[in-house]
């Protein structure tokens, strides 16, 4: 699996339902998403008697014109599949969990589901890699969600993995909302789960900041076009243009990350001689002189004897006579 501490950044393109129930158009948007560089792509799955009260009809007639049906989440994650790009669905009641597990190798619990017990217990049970965000979540209940899944799969001697994604929940965030920051804190504080961001902000900065501070994992919200209607996603998530741009920019970031190891890095070593210094005569010094430490000067380049070794030049007589400025070399003095 892709989900690790070490690999890339794993980039999802939210698709969620602004496909707006349409097969033929989430297909063409996998392929849309293959194209921008996205690693996986995630959809919404949901029964509407166990998602939504029946008071709200409004909500419930617009979702059941977003709902695809079980063939057609199987022939996505099978196009998904052979388009080379990671399927998966967040389900938003256990009988959609259930369903997914056959078809999809990863779970997303959303923000709003942090405190749905049931369906993560019913999750961890299929011992698959899981995804949870902490919109709504002070740190007393991410400590709860992190616990329990944790010790979910210990007393089962399952081994996965689990990922903590920062999210504020609110369409669009604001960007002094946004609070990136957490991003280093709970990589402090959660060391057993990687660590990422699922980003609701409008443009591509946080989510480039969150990869700065080392973010594992970026959920970014996708669309077709912001335009194609009035379904409020649309607007704030990132078209293709905008999502491949994010990609680059995520992996322009990671270079220049590098691996964080303390050392000359090779395009230094070219200079390193031109720009460093070499212990020079600070005036003409005539053959047979015995050089004290009044006598030097430190000059580039560095390819002679380097500042700190004064001891071989101090107390020993020149061989030759050198001039003002000249760098002092072994092979001028008697040894």
């Amino acid at each position: 699996m892709l989900l690790n501490k070490t690999n890339k950044t794993f980039i999802i393109a939210e698709i969620g339902n602004n496909h707006e129930g349409d097969f033929n158009l989430a297909k063409k948007m996998i392929s849309l998403a293959v194209d921008a560089g996205a690693d996986a792509v995630k959809f919404q799955t949901f029964n509407l008697e166990l998602f939504v009260s029946f008071d709200l009809t409004e909500r419930i007639k617009r979702l059941q014109s977003f709902k695809l049906s079980s063939d057609e989440f199987i022939k996505l994650s099978e196009y998904a599949k052979e388009s080379n790009i990671l399927f998966f669905s967040t389900p938003f009641d256990i009988d959609s969990a259930i369903f997914l597990n056959k078809i999809q190798p990863i779970f997303k619990i959303s923000s709003g589901d942090n405190t749905f017990y049931s369906l993560i217990d019913k999750i961890c049970d299929f011992g698959k890699p899981l995804i949870v965000s902490t919109g709504l979540s002070d740190v007393r209940n991410i400590d709860k969600i992190y616990t329990r899944i944790l010790d979910n799969w210990e007393k089962k001697n399952i081994k996965s993995t689990l990922s903590l994604l920062h999210c504020v929940s609110s369409y669009p965030v604001p960007d002094d909302e946004a609070n990136i920051s957490v991003i280093s804190e709970l990589i402090k504080k959660y060391p057993n789960a990687i660590i990422g961001y699922s980003d609701h902000t409008i443009g591509k900065e946080a989510a480039l900041c969150a990869v700065s501070l080392g973010a594992k994992i970026i959920e970014k919200h996708f669309t077709i076009d912001k335009n194609y209607s009035d379904f409020r996603d649309h607007q704030l998530s990132a078209d293709p243009a905008e999502f491949s741009d994010l990609v680059k920019s995520i992996r322009k970031i990671e270079k220049i990350k590098g691996n964080g190891k303390i050392k000359i890095q090779d395009c230094e070593k070219e200079i390193s001689s031109q720009i460093r210094r070499s212990i020079a005569a600070k005036t003409k010094l005539d053959k047979d002189y015995l050089i004290t430490l009044d006598d030097l000067i430190y000059v580039r380049p560095g390819n002679g004897i380097s500042p700190g070794n004064e001891e071989l030049l101090v107390g020993k007589r020149t061989n030759k006579s050198i001039k003002k400025g000249q760098i002092i070399l072994l092979n001028d003095i008697n040894n």
